[in-house]
């Protein structure tokens, strides 16, 4: 590692995840899923959640190269039914109203070559598994936040004209450098980048619009929006009035679609890395909230896979607006992961909606939630759509327009 100051910063990034992040305070449980290959930041994340009142910190390690492993040879049996001790440690994770902190670093490419079926079935299988959990996070019953690290896997993906010791050295600096390391207070920059999407959010709030028409090149669409519908900005607020920051970077305002109510064609103009394989050139016909008609590029056998996980995966549970002027679009890195390239462009989320994007949605029992218009899926898979040519027009109850994206940026 060769990249200036890395050890202080690694250290800065690991109070900024406990502290910003899953907002950690004495008493807390805080659940880390973290790589073994990114060990140095497992232990500092684990002392600043201590040093910050944490009772204890729970470690789920992970391993890319196991998981292929088991993937390629475990018996069919072993793939399609999750060990009793997973659906234990979930549900001591909810009891306790752990925080959970989730650090994504795997090769975009990990599971190339494994048979997608035997990936749809495992990727099924811990869907349906971890649906508590999923419902609590979705409803904000706990604090949680998705962070990255830089493994040499990734970062050759993103950086293959560089040496592996130099692509690991600049992704780490983009992550640093998106997450506001490198300000001479990270904390502080992050209240005041929560507070003008909030900002931005509320604006949206108040309009409540009857829905959103996008339109650019391979994408005409009209997404309804269900009544009270919530705009949310970066920072979140849990069951116990704690407030975290779910995605770090991020730079995204997002809310519900109607699920019942999304019709026209949208093209995915980034690739998307989903379950350990790329799909790329997505293009989605939509009628009446539901996918109709799909194509892919690259990787068309997963997508298929994917939207026949169940009947919400052809539905919609997430818009999102970014503007093409945001500073991880602007890098022009395409980062092959979801966490990145979602926060420069806007995007939508095949699968389960989050109950905060309904006013008293977090209140609402799964089949309230569906009756009032919000996705329910055992999945949750983002894939982007924006660029600098997207027109997006809000659409009052009245039918009358107002702009609210042009050529990519706000209106």
């Amino acid at each position: 590692m060769t990249l200036p100051n890395f050890e202080e910063n690694l250290q800065k990034y690991a109070r900024l995840i406990a502290e910003i992040g899953v907002g950690t305070k004495k008493g807390h449980t805080v659940a880390l899923n973290i790589s073994v290959d990114q060990a140095p930041l497992a232990r500092l994340i684990t002392k600043e959640a201590y040093a910050l009142g944490a009772s204890e910190v729970i470690l789920m390690w992970a391993d890319e190269e196991i998981n292929r492993e088991f993937l390629l040879h475990a018996d069919e049996d072993r793939i399609e039914n999750v060990a009793n001790w997973k659906l234990t440690l979930q549900d001591e994770i909810i009891e306790r109203g752990a925080s959970r902190i989730s650090v994504v670093s795997s090769d975009p490419a990990a599971l190339a070559g494994v048979d997608s079926k035997r990936i749809a079935t495992l990727q099924t299988a811990m869907g349906k598994a971890m649906m508590p959990t999923r419902i609590a996070t979705q409803s904000n019953q706990l604090s949680w936040t998705v962070v990255a690290a830089a493994s040499a896997g990734w970062a050759k993906k993103v950086f293959p004209e560089l040496s592996e010791e130099n692509a690991v050295d600049e992704l780490w600096n983009q992550i640093f450098k998106t997450t506001r390391i490198y300000e001479e207070d990270p904390v502080a920059a992050w209240f005041a980048h929560d507070k003008k999407l909030q900002e931005k959010a509320e604006e949206l709030n108040r309009e409540q619009f009857d829905a959103l028409h996008y339109t650019a090149e391979g994408t005409d669409i009209i997404f309804g929006l269900p009544k009270n519908h919530h705009w949310e900005g970066a920072g979140s607020t849990n069951a116990r009035g704690e407030v975290f920051m779910a995605n770090m970077p991020t730079e995204e305002v997002f809310t519900a679609p109607d699920a019942n109510r999304v019709d026209g064609v949208v093209s995915s103009t980034r690739p998307l890395s989903y379950a350990g394989t790329i799909i790329d050139g997505m293009k989605f016909t939509f009628k009446n909230g539901r996918v109709v008609d799909f194509s892919a590029e690259v990787g068309e056998e997963v997508l298929a896979q994917l939207l026949d996980t169940d009947e919400g995966a052809r539905h919609l549970g997430e818009i999102a607006l970014v503007p093409d002027p945001s500073p991880i679009s602007q890098s022009g890195i395409t980062f092959f992961n979801t966490l990145f390239d979602e926060n420069a462009s806007n995007h939508v989320a095949l699968g389960s909606a989050y109950a905060f994007s309904l006013e008293g949605g977090v209140d609402m029992s799964e089949e309230e939630l569906k009756q009032a218009g919000l996705n329910r899926s055992n999945v949750h898979v983002d894939f982007m759509i924006g660029s600098d040519k997207m027109n997006i027009d809000g659409i009052r109850t009245d039918g009358t327009r107002v702009p609210v994206f042009r050529n990519g940026d706000w209106a």
